[in-house]
């Protein structure tokens, strides 16, 4: 079986480069580019960050193209309807980037839980502690997470939580039953959870689905989590509601935020630089998950993970 890999030389180089000897093993592979010019007759492509759009003139230039394994997330930007048209198959890591994010969700969870950030900032400017008067309100037993989306990292950040004490909601208007959280309508998502969590693909529908009406509905001290998209939320809203509630944002619109934004002033508020996906050592898990698709197809076993063709418009 024939195969090459299109995408960026940095994508290549950290997810692709330590994983060559496995590719080469099961696979007749011709390298690596940033485009389709200079990509032989080949049987599947290897896709990463950088890849350009697979469009219906690309695969005129490629008559023995069968199938697509990109070695991140989500295909949404750059397998075209003309790909889904042409019957291929395709596979993507978005499982095993899911992992990360769920990791990071579930830290912020347990850490907000226990006010670490702040109490931290408190402790370096006062240099005194105080055990017995905690509010009861601190800490996370018993506490109540609400799950914004039923997605593939929301039912991963479900199955980690399990062996915490923690009451899992979930709303999602595809899915009414989710292994181990209760399902719940929108507003009573926000009305009683504790923290919540979103996980909604960036969607026309969601655009600003996370809405002042709905932030409003949240607890004083509640803290609303996005590794998602930051346009799934209204961040003019969310600046009105930061100091009555904390946010951790992974992800924001636009990313960069304005040096000059109100969110980074807040001290009720952690912004990380959208890390909770893989990184470092991390990528050695999407390499590796490449390898096995490949495998997999080269033994006409089909993909592990594949994506489906008719969840092409519902895709992050």
């Amino acid at each position: 079986m024939r195969a090459a890999g299109v995408m960026s030389e940095e994508a290549a180089s950290v997810v692709l480069a330590p994983v060559l000897h496995d590719l080469r093993a099961v696979c007749d592979f011709r390298g690596v580019t940033p485009g389709f010019d200079a990509v032989p007759d080949i049987d599947l492509l290897v896709t990463g960050w950088g890849c350009p759009p697979i469009t219906a003139e690309v695969l005129a230039g490629l008559p023995s193209l069968r199938a697509i394994v990109h070695t991140a997330g989500s295909v949404k930007g750059f397998v075209t309807d003309a790909c889904w048209e042409r019957g291929l198959a395709v596979s993507s890591a978005a499982q095993a980037n899911a992992l990360p994010v769920a990791e990071y969700t579930v830290a912020m969870i347990l850490l907000s839980g226990k006010r670490v950030l702040e109490r931290a900032r408190e402790y370096r400017s006062t240099k005194q502690m105080s055990v017995y008067g905690v509010p009861v309100s601190v800490g996370n037993f018993g506490a109540t997470v609400g799950i914004l989306s039923a997605s593939m990292i929301g039912r991963r950040v479900i199955e980690l939580l399990a062996p915490y004490d923690f009451h899992v909601l979930v709303h999602d208007p595809f899915v009414t039953e989710v292994d181990g959280a209760e399902s719940v309508g929108l507003t009573e998502l926000f009305e009683r959870s504790d923290v919540v969590s979103v996980h909604t693909p960036l969607l026309p529908e969601t655009r600003g689905l996370v809405s002042g009406e709905l932030l409003g509905l949240l607890r004083d001290d509640a803290v609303l989590i996005n590794t998602a998209r930051g346009a799934v939320v209204d961040q003019d809203a969310l600046v009105a509601e930061v100091g009555r509630i904390r946010a951790v944002l992974d992800v924001t619109d636009p990313e960069v935020l304005p040096v000059d934004h109100p969110l980074w002033r807040s001290d009720a508020v952690l912004i990380t630089p959208h890390l909770a996906g893989s990184q470092g050592n991390e990528w050695g898990r999407l390499g590796r998950h490449a390898v096995d698709e490949v495998r997999r197809w080269a033994a006409g076993e089909g993909f592990a993970t594949p994506v489906p063709a008719d969840r092409r418009e519902r895709i992050a």
